[in-house]
């Protein structure tokens, strides 16, 4: 989620230094949702612009061949009698195919439905909502948000889209077609990775906790803490519901967590260390978690990253 660093090159313009980040805590009030009256749009959203701001120049590759479903993983073998009793299982992962992916984007959301790839990026002055064509990379709807608004998780439900900020404790709704903003609503804690399990909006916020939200109100429900044998499971980032299981980038590391979100236990790790890409580009940590329920598809990117890669997990031996 966060930014740590960075100068990364967007097509012309070399972006500005990030902000520092501090650790983030939970929160407390109820979130409400504000409508947006028909005839005035919110004063936290900016204007959507004719024509994309930025267009990436993709490197040029051929669409992928059809492959086989990448989810579900194999079934792990089973452990060994001298295998200690609790330890989580680490996997590990195959790339299956690798896709262009804007080198300019501080990505913090990502999700995949009926075939089109949406896109949240983070950074004041930079964020976006974004919908981007997956085999190029190329941005083909883009609204920006205010300078003041450090973006971060998106979902899709239903025909809006729901996106969250870092520190502003605002979160914007946007018509899925049209990205016209459609509502407002607030949380007390910071915002960090967003999706949902079809019922509920699943929200982090950089702690061990997950967060349930009613998708019509925007009331918190319930919540989660998230642990494995060692204890709670900090800085959960960027949210992917798959299969009955919540993914979890855990930030600053080359970790996903696989969650279940009955009991917050982690069930599973994915380990993607020697993923990030050799480029002479900066670029920052792994962060986004895309899941093409139609053809069982994962994806995931990272923040600068100039890749986005499918990905099919191995079960550790």
């Amino acid at each position: 989620m966060r930014f740590v660093r960075a100068s990364a090159l967007q097509v012309i313009v070399l972006l500005p230094l990030g902000v520092l980040l501090s650790a983030c805590a939970g929160g407390g009030a109820a979130p409400t949702l504000s409508p947006v009256p028909a005839t005035t749009a919110p004063a936290a959203a900016s204007p959507t612009p004719a024509t994309p701001t930025r267009v990436i120049v993709a490197l040029p590759q051929a669409p992928a061949e059809p492959t086989a479903p990448t989810w579900p993983p194999p079934p792990r073998p089973p452990a060994p009698p001298t295998a200690g009793s609790g330890a989580t299982p680490v996997d590990t992962y195959r790339v299956v195919h690798t896709y262009p992916h804007d080198p300019t984007a501080f990505t913090q959301g990502l999700i995949f439905v009926d075939g089109a790839l949406y896109e949240g990026t983070g950074l004041n002055g930079q964020s976006s909502l974004r919908r981007v064509e997956l085999e190029t990379g190329r941005v083909l709807q883009q609204r920006d948000l205010a300078p003041e608004y450090f973006g971060e998780g998106i979902t899709l439900f239903g025909d809006r889209i729901f996106q969250l900020t870092w520190q502003s404790h605002v979160g914007f709704v946007y018509d899925r077609t049209s990205f016209a903003p459609v509502g407002t609503f607030s949380y007390p804690t910071e915002g960090w990775g967003l999706t949902h399990d079809g019922r509920r909006l699943i929200m982090s916020d950089g702690t061990a906790t997950l967060r349930f939200l009613d998708p019509a109100t925007l009331r918190e429900t319930g919540s989660v803490e998230v642990r494995d044998e060692h204890g709670p499971v900090l800085r959960l980032n960027e949210l992917e519901y798959v299969e009955g299981e919540i993914l979890a980038n855990v930030w600053q590391t080359d970790r996903i967590a696989r969650i279940d979100p009955a009991t917050g236990r982690v069930t599973g790790w994915i380990d993607l260390t020697g993923l990030k890409p050799a480029t002479d580009r900066p670029i920052d940590v792994l962060n986004g978690i895309a899941y093409d329920p139609a053809t069982k598809r994962l994806f995931v990117t990272g923040k600068y990253w100039p890749s986005l890669f499918e990905i099919q997990v191995v079960p550790a031996p």
